[in-house]
C-alpha cells in the first residue's frame, strides 16, 4: 500500500487508516518535506510514503519486518525511515498537545467568559509497564541433603 492508492479515499476512511485526518497529514507532510534532502541516489519509497510508514507504525503497532515487506524495503530502512520522522516531527512543535497549565487558564477563562471555547483533549496511556516477578533466590526453596541423593556405582 502507497500514498498514491489511498489519497483517494474519503476522510473518514482515511482517518481510520492512518489515525489522522487528511488535513493533518498535509501539515505533518509539509513539515517533513522541509526536513527532507531529495539528493542522492533515487529512493525506492516517496516522501509522503515515508509519513505513512510513520503514521501504520503507530497505528498498528506492526513490526518494522511486516511493513517492510509491504513497502518493499529493508526492516533496517524502515527503522530509520520512522526515526526521523519522529525527530522532525517532535523538534517541530506543531504537533504538541497543550500542557497541564494551558488546560487550566482554558478551564479559568471558560468559568468567567461564556463565549470562549474551552480546549477537550482526551490523552490515553498505552504504554508498556514491566510485570514485577518475584526474585529468584536460595531462600525460597529447601535445599535437599547430600545423604538423599544417590551415587553412582564406579
Amino acid at each position: 500500500m502507497r500514498y498514491e492508492t489511498i489519497k483517494q479515499l474519503e476522510s473518514e476512511a482515511f482517518k481510520r487508516l492512518t489515525g489522522v485526518q487528511p488535513e493533518t497529514f498535509q501539515a505533518m507532510l509539509e513539515v517533513w518535506v522541509e526536513h527532507t534532502r531529495l539528493f542522492g541516489r533515487p529512493r525506492k519509497l516517496t516522501v509522503p510514503d515515508h509519513l505513512l510508514v510513520t503514521l501504520l507504525y503507530w497505528r498498528e503497532y506492526r513490526t518494522q519486518f511486516h511493513l517492510g515487506v509491504d513497502f518493499g524495503v529493508s526492516e533496517s530502512t524502515i527503522c530509520r525511515i520512522i526515526r526521523k520522522v519522529e525527530n522532525v516531527l517532535i523538534r517541530s512543535e506543531k504537533f504538541h498537545l497543550p500542557g497541564r497549565k494551558a488546560l487550566r487558564e482554558a478551564q479559568q477563562a471558560s468559568e468567567s467568559d461564556t463565549a470562549f471555547e474551552v480546549m477537550e483533549v482526551v490523552l490515553v496511556d498505552a504504554t508498556e509497564c514491566p510485570v514485577e516477578r518475584p526474585k529468584k533466590d536460595s531462600g525460597g526453596t529447601t535445599p535437599a541433603r547430600r545423604s538423599a541423593t544417590p551415587r553412582r556405582s564406579r
